[in-house]
């Protein structure tokens, strides 16, 4: 291994130094350019839920395979802003009613922003709208299998594969 500063060999265990608010692996001379960084304590032992807890805990939050994943429609700005026109409100009266500041309403309106989950559920709740919808997972072979209408990005590069 070499020094991330210096380049030399490093025959012993490298030193961890933040140098200008980054953690480098550095040689011993060049540690004095940076604070060196001690190995975090290790946990003496490991907490175990018991059976009580085990059952209160929060369910997996990744889905299965079969489950149909949600994506937010691509034109969710004309979306809001029309459901937001037909029920007379300004941006400043739905930031009100979302608990958002207007200027986050404007940005996803202007589309310079894409709302987070929290968002759009807050969205779909006080417009009365539907942001997201469901998509299954795209099966790749099904493209692959297809004829390209032409000259492609992959008739282009060569792919390395593992």
């Amino acid at each position: 291994m070499n020094c991330e500063i210096c380049g030399k060999e490093l025959s012993e265990t490298p030193l961890k130094a933040k140098i200008d608010g980054v953690v480098m692996s550095v040689c011993k001379d060049c540690s004095k350019f940076g604070k060196i960084q001690k190995e975090p304590p290790k946990p003496k032992y490991k907490k175990t839920a018991s059976k009580s807890q085990k059952s209160s805990q929060k369910p997996n939050k990744y889905r299965s395979r079969d489950e149909p994943a949600e994506e937010l429609v691509d034109d969710y700005e004309t979306i809001i802003r029309k459901a937001r026109e037909s029920k007379k409100w300004s941006r400043e009266e739905l930031a009100e009613k979302l608990y958002e500041k207007a200027s986050v309403v404007n940005r996803v309106e202007s589309g310079k922003m894409t709302p987070d989950t929290k968002l759009i559920k807050k969205l779909e709740k006080v417009l009365n709208i539907k942001l997201l919808e469901k998509y299954d997972d795209l099966d790749i072979e099904e493209y692959r299998r297809k004829p390209s209408d032409g000259f492609t990005l992959g008739d282009m590069i060569k792919i390395k594969k593992k």
